[in-house]
């Protein structure tokens, strides 16, 4: 599925609370993390940043660049499952999906490469996660989204992976 240039502006809205990035660090994350939150982030620099603070993400979703730059990848810790997809830019491929889900029931920590791009991956990894789930993603030159994945959130992004090609 492809996000045409005519929905670009509706997927730059963040989906949950925006931290600017001057208050990003591990306190004021916490805040909004519960002792059984499955955590869930999407970027490298997120999933850096939150393994840095000593959070393990449960399923991280990468692509090694930042801001379309090829860097190192993300830090890690050496015992995790690891998946692959391709995903091209702005496009949600069916293999995609189907990774994500099959991550969810994969043992944690994974994740999950992405020859591609993996920005819009948050849509799907939105509608799919288990309860409790927590999604953190970086909004460029802003900040960092957190998403607490709800029945509503689930409705508003199957809505937006509707409107896509």
């Amino acid at each position: 599925m492809k996000l045409p240039d005519s929905l670009r502006d509706r997927f730059k809205n963040p989906l949950g609370i925006l931290i600017p990035e001057s208050q990003a660090n591990k306190s004021n994350i916490q805040k909004h993390l519960s002792e059984n939150s499955y955590l869930i982030t999407v970027g490298d620099r997120t999933t850096e940043k939150m393994i840095d603070f000593g959070l393990i993400p449960s399923l991280q979703i990468i692509d090694n660049q930042e801001k379309r730059v090829k860097r190192e990848p993300a830090k890690h810790d050496s015992r995790y499952t690891e998946l692959a997809c391709n995903n091209p830019t702005a496009e949600i491929t069916p293999q995609s999906i189907d990774m994500i889900k099959k991550a969810f029931v994969s043992k944690a920590p994974v994740r999950l490469i992405v020859t591609g791009e993996e920005d819009l991956l948050v849509i799907p990894v939105c509608i799919h996660a288990p309860e409790n789930s927590i999604v953190m993603y970086g909004q460029p030159n802003e900040g960092l989204v957190i998403v607490k994945v709800t029945p509503e959130i689930r409705n508003k992004t199957q809505r937006l992976l509707d409107l896509m090609e």
